[in-house]
């Protein structure tokens, strides 16, 4: 059986084929990464909003599946603080606030290589009540 990391990085893949990887996974906490790309930028010449979302959207998923229940995002309010450009290498790192049995609350914050703050993603997610099929974190 997989760990939750291989799980998440090989079965999401629409994340996966938008060049985002998993890296680390602790309970309640995890962190994905993302090379700023020419299929990423927009018509500004910044890096497109929806890269950012997928980026944060993969390590949320990772945290609120950490406890080994199937957790679903429900909710997710996302700001926009800097724009990366091409080349930038983005690393989400999104931790657990609450650790509700059916609805956790996870904040997921974007920096660039510099560690400058590009963007903050919320989410809120729903827990089925249905053990995930995995072996472990990493």
């Amino acid at each position: 059986m997989a760990t939750l990391k291989d799980y998440l990085n090989e079965k999401d893949r629409f994340a996966a084929s938008n060049g985002c990887k998993i890296i680390e996974i602790k309970v309640g906490y995890a962190k994905a990464v993302m090379k700023v790309t020419n299929k990423h930028i927009n018509g500004g010449n910044v890096c497109q909003g929806g890269a950012y979302f997928t980026l944060a959207d993969i390590a949320i998923a990772a945290a609120i599946n950490s406890h080994g229940t199937l957790t679903f995002g429900i909710q997710n309010n996302i700001s926009f603080l800097k724009s990366a450009i091409e080349g930038d290498i983005l690393t989400a790192e999104a931790q657990e606030v609450v650790d509700h049995h059916r609805i956790p609350y996870v904040e997921a914050r974007i920096t660039n290589q510099n560690s400058e703050l590009i963007c903050i993603v919320t989410g809120i997610g729903y827990r089925k009540g249905k053990s995930m099929p995995v072996d472990g974190l990493m």
